[in-house]
């Protein structure tokens, strides 16, 4: 048995007993209890927008954003591919300015989009309350789960989704989207 598989199969019952993963995702089901419930931290001031978002509106309201943006350097080859799309792509972001996964990739997300610089690559962010709604029920147009849903259109039909996090970054995963 390879060290690797032993060591997942002697830590899974401590992490599962010790709620490591209860505040690793939000793209759970309202009520769902055990490790994998919900990012519930009712001792946190939070700031929870919905409806339709402007990222200036999400990073003046959200701590956090302004930095993860300017942190992140996306792969400039995958810029350049982003940069030559030709066709026009709407993308709906759908993100819980409560969920930590949402404040990891939304800012990436908009850097990749204001670097890449391209008209053709239109961005809509809805926000979304922790029962994933919001009050003009934008978000339920849309089949999703978990957030950020990063919903990749063209000539009104959906051609891929990047989910949660990317597969390998999201800049890349979005060009292979689009190819």
């Amino acid at each position: 048995m390879k060290k690797s598989t032993l060591m997942a199969m002697l830590l899974a019952p401590a992490l599962l007993s010790s709620g490591a993963f209860a505040n690793s995702g939000c793209g759970f089901e309202e009520g769902q209890k055990g490790p994998f419930a919900t990012c519930d931290q009712p001792d946190k001031q939070e700031v929870i927008l919905t409806g339709e978002l402007a990222m200036a509106d999400i990073m003046d309201a959200i701590p956090g954003y302004s930095d993860n943006y300017a942190d992140y350097a996306p792969q400039p080859q995958w810029l350049d591919a982003l940069k030559a799309v030709d066709t026009p792509t709407e993308i709906v972001v759908i993100i819980g300015t409560w969920c930590p996964d949402c404040h990891r990739e939304t800012p990436r997300f908009a850097k990749i989009v204001d670097l890449a610089g391209n008209d053709h690559l239109k961005v809509r962010y809805i926000g979304v309350d922790r029962s994933k709604a919001d009050p003009q029920q934008l978000a339920a147009a849309y089949d999703f789960q978990r957030i950020p849903t990063f919903i990749i259109q063209q000539q009104g039909k959906e051609i891929g989704r990047i989910v949660e996090s990317p597969t390998t970054s999201l800049e890349q995963d979005l060009v292979e989207i689009l190819k």
